[in-house]
């Protein structure tokens, strides 16, 4: 599961921790032009880059395709780095030489950025307008940089991951709820049926791998909506927070696709979910622990009305 950048704003010293790393970047190889970047499978945005002092476009915020960038190149499985000290060096670019020579790029040393588990955080690179030698010693050097960097965002990630299913927790819940509050949306508040037939028929082992296809399935059903968190609340009770307003029919049609998710296994296990809807209004003070205690009592409506179904508080 990626990083969001919402979630990258609530890091603890966030900023200054990425202007250490570009610091001490630029102490290794000064005539560089460094930047760190987050990445997705679709795009890539710059956190922070050193001063510019070369003819490359370059700002914080920037987004780039990934189709167009040579961090594509980079082995993240193996933490290897991409370097190509001049582009025009015979390496087989082709057509994307030319997209490096619009933007003035002749050098380029990208090393990759991940997550202890091996999800891809993003990169540290180098690029010149021209170009470069990059010695073993110096990328050897950006490694452990790099390395210590990870570890630093581990340590965020694990204050705000469930350590089983990799969703948000509720540290996380609160957070982004205090700072979406007076947009409207809701909350649906899942809790799986027959979870616990499932642990006794095939044990806990069994029941922690629902627990991730379930994390799964939750995240899948979100994906692209960046006004949308899933999360664990513990046990098998998840949650879907919409910091958007919505229709009543329309969080009815989203409630039902997800129940359809939810009930199919393909390992046939005897489960579904009930699924709690509460809304709030835009511009109001809501509170988030009330907000879940009217989600909480419209959920104990749809167990009641027979499980597998959605009910509104």
């Amino acid at each position: 599961m990626m990083v969001t950048f919402q979630e990258l704003e609530m890091y603890k010293n966030f900023d200054e921790l990425a202007e250490d790393v570009i610091d001490l970047a630029k102490e290794i190889l000064p005539d560089q032009l460094f930047y760190l970047s987050s990445i997705s499978e679709a795009q890539q945005i710059i956190l922070k880059h050193s001063v510019n002092n070369t003819t490359i476009p370059m700002a914080e915020g920037l987004v780039l395709d990934m189709d167009n960038s040579l961090c594509n190149r980079l082995d993240f499985q193996n933490k290897q780095p991409v370097v190509y000290e001049d582009v025009k060096d015979g390496h087989g670019l082709g057509a994307f030489e030319e997209k490096l020579e619009a933007v003035n790029v002749r050098s380029y040393l990208g090393l990759p950025i991940s997550f202890v588990n091996g999800d891809r955080f993003g990169t540290l690179c180098a690029v010149n307008d021209k170009t470069s030698q990059f010695d073993a010693r110096s990328i050897t050097l950006l490694q452990r940089v790099v390395r210590i960097f990870s570890y630093y965002l581990e340590l965020e990630r694990f204050a705000y991951r469930d350590s089983l299913t990799d969703l948000y927790n509720r540290h996380y819940l609160s957070r982004f709820f205090e700072a979406h509050s007076k947009t409207g949306g809701a909350v649906f508040y899942l809790d799986l049926d027959g979870f616990k037939k499932v642990n006794d028929q095939y044990g806990h082992e069994t029941g922690d791998v629902v627990l991730k296809e379930v994390a799964s399935k939750l995240e899948q059903f979100i994906e692209g909506d960046a006004d949308a968190v899933a999360a664990r609340l513990g046990g098998d009770e998840f949650l879907i927070c919409f910091a958007k307003p919505a229709s009543a029919a329309e969080l009815g049609e989203s409630a039902a696709r997800l129940l359809a998710s939810l009930s199919q296994w393909e390992a046939d296990y005897p489960l579904s979910a009930s699924i709690g809807i509460a809304q709030y209004p835009a511009g109001g003070n809501q509170d988030l622990k009330e907000l879940l205690r009217q989600a909480d009592q419209a959920l104990y409506g749809a167990k009641k009305s027979g499980k597998n179904c959605y009910s509104f508080y």
